[in-house]
């Protein structure tokens, strides 16, 4: 089994000696992707969220006119003591955590539930949740947040709690393993309207053609580094960057070495398509 590793905001400020294109040079943004490289992330984009503590948060993707309109990413650093008692202030959202530092304590109603890295759960529109990181180092999640499309006569899905480590990667077929996804829910469960994976390429793996489709597409490299073929470019990509795709974006990769490269991929899924008035 390939180790797991999961990268992480390196928060802070560079020195005044570093080139301002060393680390944020990949950083760009246009009317089909954005690129937003690890290095940009850092304490000065840092915003504050109401009832939490002793917590970072970088916003990754929002909802934009124009562009990715059907959620939102952020990456949280919790600190030693941190977290919310009341986490989430829209009724209507869904959402999925990915732990990838430390441990957080997830309260669900009454059940608590210890999540490490490769930590991951899905909590439907109004669950009562809260978070706090109880040891004494500070702790990374994602927050992938998304109003729910519910339809009528079709029951809102259960809340869960896994761990990467508990799914066995799906290959893709006629790869031979070199390209596999892991998938927490069902893909053809139509209760789920996002679907939140991890997409893993051994070295030397490529997507062969230049996927186009309706999804809109957030990918955090947690592992490695590759090369993805966005629209009309050719971009070198690393853990702990982010791409983010409206529909319809063209995408393609080739995997780097000498480990796997490894990301976390959100998309809309299984909900017709909303039409103008």
């Amino acid at each position: 089994m390939t180790t797991r590793t999961y990268a992480t905001p390196p928060g802070g400020l560079p020195p005044q000696s570093d080139l301002m294109t060393a680390s944020t040079g990949k950083a760009v943004f246009t009317d089909a992707y954005a690129v937003i490289p690890r290095g940009t992330m850092t304490d000065i984009v840092l915003i504050a969220l109401p009832y939490w503590g002793n917590t970072k948060v970088w916003v990754i993707s929002r909802p934009m006119t124009g562009f990715s309109e059907s959620f939102s990413h952020y990456v949280m650093e919790v600190g030693a003591g941190g977290g919310s008692g009341q986490p989430e202030v829209n009724p209507e959202a869904e959402a999925v955590l990915f732990v990838t530092k430390g441990e957080l304590w997830l309260k669900i109603g009454e059940d608590i539930h210890r999540m490490g890295p490769g930590g991951y759960a899905y909590l439907p529109p109004g669950t009562d949740w809260s978070i706090e990181n109880q040891g004494d180092m500070p702790a990374f999640f994602h927050w992938i947040r998304k109003r729910y499309d519910k339809v009528e006569g079709i029951d809102v899905p259960e809340v869960f709690v896994t761990n990467e480590r508990d799914h066995a990667p799906h290959p893709m077929p006629g790869t031979e393993g070199k390209w596999s996804t892991t998938r927490f829910v069902d893909p053809l469960d139509v209760r789920h309207d996002m679907h939140v994976t991890i997409v893993t390429f051994e070295p030397g793996a490529v997507i062969p053609f230049m996927e186009t489709h309706v999804m809109e597409h957030g990918l955090f490299i947690l592992q490695g580094k590759g090369v993805y073929r966005l629209n009309q470019d050719w971009v070198e990509v690393e853990a702990g960057d982010y791409i983010w795709l409206r529909a319809f974006c063209p995408q393609a990769c080739y995997a780097g070495g000498p480990e796997p490269f490894r990301y976390l991929l959100y998309k809309d899924v299984n909900r017709h398509m909303p039409l103008g008035l």
